[in-house]
């Protein structure tokens, strides 16, 4: 958060519109929150946590903004990608922290989670050596069920639209925008980032929507259990309306909205419009 901003602002009198998008607020947000003068956030908890900490200012469940997941859909996504229709695809990403847990996971676990699934796995650059070998070691017969990516950037997007299941952390981005996309999901919270991940991920987790796996449980057991959740689809079906239930795809939308109130000077909007409109939903 950029508090030096807030702080030259507040004595300006510019209204200031304060995005946070974890469950449990920092020490920084709930210090200057009363500061704003309206209050954006990606869970309903967040809101309830910062009303000591901002008492009397409105707060809105926009959700994270993300990109637009309108640019392309299933179909397309998996042309791009050369995945047929049918295959049924397991996307594995640990982000930028710690993810050669999630790495050797897959290794162990490979030659019999390639013979359910296709797997899009983000390896970073230090693992995509040896899951190029890994991939050359299987049989030829079910070599192309595994795609191993350093990195996925443009085609981040085909990947989630292409994709199952995820299994990853939880950033608010990332549920941000497997929510929108209604992807069941197994959930690894990164341990190291004061509990912000674990209580991020226990919101998906309460609403059926995701299941979760202690970090230091996460191994090649645990990654086929996961995949496990794509043999039954009354399970993958229940978890993948739970997850839409949350997503609020047009969050960026609904920001703006707030932001343009603030900077306009007008009364700023209805609960109700601005959820609906995070949602995509007509007013």
């Amino acid at each position: 958060m950029a508090v030096p901003v807030l702080l030259a602002a507040a004595p300006l009198g510019i209204p200031v519109v304060l995005w946070d998008g974890n469950v449990i607020p920092g020490r920084a947000v709930r210090a200057t929150a009363r500061l704003a003068a309206a209050l954006a956030v990606s869970f309903d908890a967040t809101c309830q946590a910062l009303a000591d900490a901002a008492p009397g200012r409105p707060c809105y469940v926009t959700g994270t903004p993300i990109r637009d997941i309108v640019a392309i859909d299933r179909e397309a996504a998996r042309r791009r990608l050369d995945i047929d229709s049918d295959e049924r695809v397991l996307l594995i990403f640990g982000g930028s922290q710690a993810v050669r847990r999630f790495n050797a996971a897959v290794a162990e676990a490979l030659p019999r989670l390639v013979e359910r699934v296709t797997v899009l796995h983000v390896t970073g650059d230090d693992g995509y050596a040896a899951a190029l070998a890994g991939r050359e070691g299987l049989p030829a017969s079910v070599r192309r069920r595994y795609r191993p990516y350093p990195f996925l950037r443009d085609e981040m997007l085909a990947a989630l639209a292409a994709a199952d299941m995820v299994v990853g952390r939880a950033g608010s981005s990332t549920l941000a925008e497997v929510t929108a996309m209604g992807l069941p999901m197994v959930v690894v919270p990164y341990p190291h980032a004061a509990g912000h991940q674990r209580a991020n991920a226990a919101s998906l987790v309460a609403a059926g929507a995701a299941r979760l796996v202690d970090d230091e449980a996460f191994d090649a057991s645990a990654l086929l259990d996961a995949a496990a959740l794509l043999d039954d689809p009354a399970a993958h079906g229940a978890m993948s309306a739970a997850a839409r239930s949350l997503g609020r795809p047009h969050a960026a939308d609904a920001v703006a909205e707030l932001v343009m109130a603030a900077a306009s000077r007008q009364p700023f909007p209805d609960p109700i419009e601005i959820e609906r409109r995070a949602r995509g939903r007509a007013a």
